[in-house]
């Protein structure tokens, strides 16, 4: 993979994107970069190889700036 792919945001399918919700609030995630946020569990998961990993113990937890971004 080159590196332009590693810092490109990661491109889903529209209809996919507002079909996933967060496995924790069962809210909308947004697309940032290459993770799927959700503003009200403020987790983040990310995206591999075009998969994003929807496992609540594998998320991150988003920092007040990202979420300030949202």
């Amino acid at each position: 993979m080159s590196d332009n792919a590693k810092t490109a945001e990661t491109q889903l399918d529209p209809e996919f994107l507002a079909m996933l919700v967060c496995p924790e609030s069962h809210k909308p995630l947004v697309l940032k970069g290459n993770r799927l946020l959700c503003k009200e569990s403020r987790k983040a998961y990310r995206i591999e190889d075009g998969i994003p990993i929807l496992l609540i113990d594998e998320a991150e937890r988003i920092t007040d700036a990202e979420l300030a971004e949202l």
